[in-house]
């Protein structure tokens, strides 16, 4: 019988990757991919596959949530958690004995992770896999630590950026550009990675690309079609377009 296997990542590449090798697999039997999180609760419960390759980070609902969504119904999948940088996931995965890629994987560390994968797909008995899963849930509940300050690397030295004197913060590509009074530090890491490792009570995404500090919030105006003018103390204007509306009620609005 071959192991039912299912893909999810948000990024058409990763997908294909994954796909590529797991094609020269006979034991494999591709049911299906998925997009992002909510596309995979669906896809398990209606193809209740055998081991996933569950990508960590996607937007609205990301590997962790997957995870939440199907705990405790049934016999869990064995998974292969794919993620870029996030290294507390990654010593959970491993101290539950539950493997992990780190993108950009090799042919080897692939193969690896996979024939790990399929002897617990073949030996799994009493709910043995199910009980290091649920201890991951376990752990992933935890609030997370989070961070105090920032390691920026430039032009051969490290510069630490204390979050609290972050302004405000915009997406670059693949970067981050953390401003800090008349100063800006170019950080390699994408916001939205960024953003979950932020205070959300302190540092509010107004956009797609920024995130402010509300401590240096001086002033909102209102635009057409439900944005906002977004005037920091040191007169930076930004724009809270209307697809963030609901932050309003963190600054006492909506």
């Amino acid at each position: 019988m071959k192991t039912r296997t299912l893909i999810v990542d948000d990024e058409l590449l990763a997908r294909e990757r994954v796909r590529q090798l797991l094609q020269q697999e006979p034991e494999i039997e591709v049911v299906g991919e998925c997009a992002n999180g909510r596309e995979a609760v669906g896809a398990i419960k209606e193809k209740r596959p055998d081991l996933i390759f569950l990508d960590v980070q996607m937007p609205e609902l990301d590997g962790f949530g997957v995870l939440q969504e199907i705990g405790g119904g049934g016999a869990m999948p064995v998974i292969v958690f794919v993620t870029a940088h996030d290294k507390f996931a990654l010593r959970a995965f491993e101290f539950h004995a539950v493997d992990y890629l780190l993108k950009p994987f090799d042919r080897s560390r692939f193969q690896a992770a996979l024939q790990r994968s399929l002897e617990q797909v073949k030996q799994r008995q009493g709910g043995a896999l199910d009980q290091r899963l649920s201890n991951l849930l376990a752990e992933l509940k935890s609030p997370p630590k989070l961070l105090e300050r920032l390691a920026v690397k430039s032009n051969g030295r490290v510069v630490f950026v204390r979050v609290n004197d972050i302004d405000w913060i915009e997406a670059a590509d693949n970067y981050v550009d953390l401003h800090v009074g008349k100063q800006s530090h170019l950080l390699r890491e994408k916001l939205s990675v960024l953003e979950t490792q932020l205070a959300p009570e302190k540092f509010v995404r107004i956009s797609r690309s920024t995130i402010i500090n509300i401590d240096r919030l001086k002033e909102l105006q209102s635009l057409f079609h439900g944005a906002y003018t977004v005037i920091l103390q040191d007169g930076t204007r930004l724009t809270l377009s209307r697809n963030y509306r609901d932050k309003l009620k963190l600054f006492g609005l909506g």
